[in-house]
């Protein structure tokens, strides 16, 4: 049997029994020190029960609302009882939408379903309809281009979008890239070719009942109309009227009204580092959330996951080199006014700025993290992921950071963001279903373990992580 195997490893190419190198020593150094804090978190992780607290306290988090004023009191209390440091509020100016009470899509023709009422919600941006709402006939269009070639064809009608999400695609990000753009763009142009609102799929590859709200946006100089998301259901059965070449008649009806912006605030603590306090690694998330289902994966659980990161560093007695800086940014979902405020008004600390990664793509079970880093700061951040294997966290990709830390490239930041698993989140993304059952404890747990790990390496290097070039 011996000289069998002996006689089968000779047939096996030398690079194929050579072990894949493992990461430098100066990282290898903290592989016990992951192992740690990801049992610590698993464990004894209290990112779950955070999110408990703040979807009871806060469930909807729209920014402007009481809500997101109790979310602002709770992040801030929740830094303190965790022994946070420098522990404040930074005041942001935000967008202040209200979506009212009355949200109504009847269908008038074909007469065989006159009364029937789908399933929608306001865009968040969005003006009313009159009192009594509109009454028009819908064209289907799949995309701008095909808007454009309808021309007066458009006219005096509700323009329905029904691009869906590409199924093909195997991570659901793209996809949702690929369709968003009609949520955000409908309106305008649909005004510009002369129809009175705007109709849109639901940003998500489920087949349901539950619609899905999110941002649009209105352009200078064009007519402002009204316009909601129908559920998917709903899609399907106009589009499947009027490829029978059924005239299809709606009345839809919306009160949301817009107010100038608001005052509120990005939340902020920090555990100060021990040598370099002046640099600085940012974590962090966006505390605001739309006002449908309670924001549980969007952005409630990636948020208790960074505030609970620090909290898991502190009771293992890790206090990195540098400084480590969590941030709950206010209206991410329609606005990004915390992002740009935090920017401008620490504009002159970005050259201290090592690192700054944001959770926002629910709390799945972890998948790794993506970077914009440069080739010299990437091979860093993969070696760190080494030390997550069997997590399933453990490769870095390149790609953005989150919407909040974004403004940050402008000054030459490495930005980051944390990736759990993307199949299930846009069956929850700003819908009545984004809700804390959805998350599992034991996943939310891990990437908090994560996220600590990762941010508590490059903190504590002995180098710090070159900065990006100054884009021109």
């Amino acid at each position: 049997m011996k000289s069998l195997l002996v006689a089968t490893l000779a047939l096996v190419p030398l690079t194929a029994v050579q072990e894949t190198p493992g990461p430098a020593p100066e990282v290898e150094a903290y592989r016990q020190t992951v192992r740690d804090i990801l049992s610590e978190a698993l464990v004894r992780g209290e990112a779950y029960a955070k999110l408990s607290e703040l979807v009871e306290v806060a469930p909807h988090r729209l920014s402007g609302s009481p809500g997101a004023a109790a979310a602002v009191e709770w992040a801030r209390q929740a830094m303190l009882e965790d022994g946070l440091e420098n522990v404040r509020l930074e005041p942001c100016m935000v967008t202040h939408w209200e979506r009212g009470e009355t949200e109504r899509l009847r269908v008038v023709a074909p007469p065989e379903l006159a009364g029937l009422e789908l399933p929608i919600l306001a865009l968040g941006g969005s003006i009313a309809t009159p009192e009594h709402g509109l009454i028009a006939e819908v064209v289907e269009v799949q995309d701008f281009d095909e808007l454009k070639e309808l021309g007066e064809g458009a006219k005096g009608k509700i323009v329905f979008f029904n691009r869906p999400m590409d199924a093909t695609l195997l991570s659901t990000f793209p996809a949702y890239g690929g369709a968003v753009g009609q949520r955000v763009n409908g309106a305008a142009e649909a005004a510009r070719v002369g129809g009175v609102a705007a109709l849109v799929r639901s940003m998500t590859t489920r087949l349901d009942d539950f619609p899905h709200t999110g941002a649009m946006r209105y352009v200078d100089g064009v007519k402002k109309v009204p316009t909601a998301a129908v559920s998917t259901r709903g899609a399907e059965l106009i589009a499947g009227l009027l490829e029978k070449g059924e005239t299809v008649k709606l009345q839809l009806e919306l009160d949301c009204k817009n107010f100038p912006p608001a005052p509120s605030f990005n939340v902020i603590g920090e555990l100060v580092g021990r040598e370099k306090p002046e640099e600085i690694v940012v974590l962090g998330g966006h505390l605001d959330s739309w006002d449908v289902g309670q924001g549980a994966h969007d952005d409630g659980g990636p948020c208790c996951q960074t505030i609970e990161a620090v909290r898991l560093l502190k009771k293992l007695g890790l206090r990195p080199r540098r400084t480590l800086r969590v941030i709950m940014f206010m209206n991410e979902e329609n606005g990004l006014g915390g992002a740009k405020a935090y920017y401008a008004d620490h504009k002159d600390e970005m050259p201290n700025h090592v690192f700054a990664v944001e959770s926002d793509s629910g709390a799945f079970t972890p998948r790794g993290f993506q970077s914009n880093a440069n080739p010299e700061a990437m091979k860093v951040l993969r070696d760190i992921a080494m030390l997550f294997e069997g997590t399933g966290g453990e490769r870095v990709v390149h790609g953005g950071g989150g919407a909040d830390v974004s403004p940050m490239k402008a000054s030459g930041v490495i930005v980051g963001s944390y990736l759990p698993d993307s199949q299930r989140y846009f069956d929850l993304h700003h819908s009545e279903r984004d809700t804390i059952d959805q998350v599992s404890p034991r996943e939310i747990e891990l990437g908090a373990g994560l996220i600590a790990s990762l941010v508590y390496v490059i903190a504590d290097l002995e180098e710090r992580l070159p900065h990006n070039p100054v884009p021109e």
